[in-house]
């Protein structure tokens, strides 16, 4: 599963350069596929395609946010999420909305660093 920031978020920014995937952005701030990874496309459910630097809306303008589909867990590259073991008030939480295997995030880190 990804990991979600919670509506705690206290916007100390501390997660945010933890990321190996920079799956994690700013209040408000467009995010990009190819931020942190080697995309130079993607396609989006419904089968379109967008330029990896293409940006995209924000899923949060309050606070911090974790990009889903660039979140693998930091499979590959630490034992733990990194976001949650820095964040000061423990907002940064498995996200129900996204359960993904081992395999999966294996997988998922693969293809953003390919």
């Amino acid at each position: 599963m990804a990991i979600m920031i919670t509506d705690e978020c206290i916007n100390c920014g501390a997660c945010e350069p933890e990321c190996p995937n920079t799956a994690i952005y700013e209040g408000g701030a467009a995010w990009r596929w190819s931020d942190g990874t080697t995309l130079k496309e993607v396609t989006i459910d419904g089968g379109q395609t967008v330029s990896g630097v293409a940006p995209q809306t924000p899923v949060s303008d309050e606070y911090y946010y974790i990009v889903s589909d660039k979140c693998t867990e930091c499979v590959g590259f630490h034992e733990e999420p990194q976001c949650a073991a820095v964040c000061p008030v423990d907002c940064c939480v498995d996200d129900p909305d996204y359960r993904e295997s081992q395999e999966k995030l294996t997988a998922k880190k693969e293809w953003l660093h390919s």
